[in-house]
């Protein structure tokens, strides 16, 4: 492949928004040792990837510019670098990228053979490429911070997801229901149905009075609060809780460092956890698996080419996709 071009986007500098992307040719990259080189069938847009071209995340990433964002990729495997024992040429994985180094919105990528996962050939592209961050966010939230077990086994737990018809919020219901759970959930007017389509037992417009209060319907107190919305604060979750029920923040900020501090310190029963999810292949394996056997699915909110991928990166600072953007080479 040395010499060959390929098409991406990239961007120069931090800040810029839609109009800071760029189309490029650059040289199509070479596996190093431990790397296999994917030629892209989807790239799954993430909140995260946003932040970092606003510069949230300087100056650890991007590790340099100029930089192409995005990080979950699926394809097939087009090349492998020395010392890679499980893929060869020809197989359909699903990846995770490095946020330092990005690589998604291109036509193909390199990724690590340890961020990579072999996709059955039950699971499209687009089905499994939103599962790197979004769909083991969720799993990790669901049956590590939350304890919930999907084989149904385990006591009876109330739990609030906030966000429902997002990116993670769509998994997140999805694996709850697979445990022994009542499922409350908020999101917007128009997306109630979907949510309830999802399993949650009661579904709450986070717009009206009871929804930003969080109250459940039927006044359940809440175990675990799976919180993919940001802008809420403990003083709201506080008396929804059970006597030992806990917030799962999986977007802290410096309030609910604060928070978690605070409750650690007095030894309060209630507690706040932010959850900074460091993806594992055993969860990418295991959402991947879900999937196929239909427990699981990807709700893709709109599709678009890589000669349009602006479209998709002004959908995704809108904030309001129900599940995930995807972009096509």
């Amino acid at each position: 492949m040395a010499g060959k071009l390929m098409h991406a986007i990239q961007y120069d500098c931090y800040g810029g928004g839609v109009a800071s992307l760029k189309h490029i040719e650059v040289p199509i990259p070479t596996p190093s040792k431990g790397e296999v080189l994917l030629k892209l069938e989807a790239t799954s847009l993430n909140p995260f990837d946003l932040k970092i071209q606003k510069g949230v995340a300087r100056p650890f990433m991007p590790r340099r510019f100029p930089y192409i964002p995005a990080s979950d990729v699926a394809g097939v495997v087009h090349d492998v670098g020395p010392g890679v024992k499980n893929f060869k040429p020809g197989d359909e994985v699903v990846a995770m990228l490095s946020h330092l180094t990005g690589g998604g919105l291109a036509e193909y990528a390199v990724a690590k053979e340890s961020s990579t996962v072999p996709r059955p050939p039950e699971v499209s592209a687009a089905e499994s490429v939103g599962l790197p961050v979004a769909g083991v966010t969720a799993y990790e939230a669901v049956t590590q911070s939350a304890g919930i077990k999907l084989d149904g086994s385990g006591p009876r737990k109330n739990v609030l997801i906030t966000a429902a018809s997002g990116g993670v919020g769509h998994y997140a219901v999805q694996l709850a229901k697979l445990g022994n759970t009542h499922v409350t959930a908020t999101c917007g007017a128009r997306n109630v149905g979907f949510v309830k389509s999802l399993g949650a037992d009661e579904v709450i417009d986070y717009k009206t009075p009871e929804g930003a209060a969080l109250k459940s319907p039927s006044g359940q107190k809440y175990d675990a609060v799976i919180h993919c919305a940001t802008g809420i604060p403990w003083s709201v979750f506080e008396p929804n809780l059970s006597e030992k029920g806990k917030v799962i923040d999986l977007t802290p900020g410096p309030s609910a460092m604060w928070t978690f501090a605070v409750k650690k310190l007095t030894l309060s029963k209630k507690q706040l956890v932010p959850l900074i999810v460091i993806p594992k292949k055993e969860s990418l394996d295991a959402v991947v698996k879900l999937v196929k056997e239909g427990k699981l699915k990807t709700v893709i909110d709109s599709k678009h080419p890589l000669s349009r991928a602006e479209e998709a990166w002004a959908k995704c600072i809108d904030g309001h996709a129900t599940g995930k953007i995807i972009v096509e080479p």
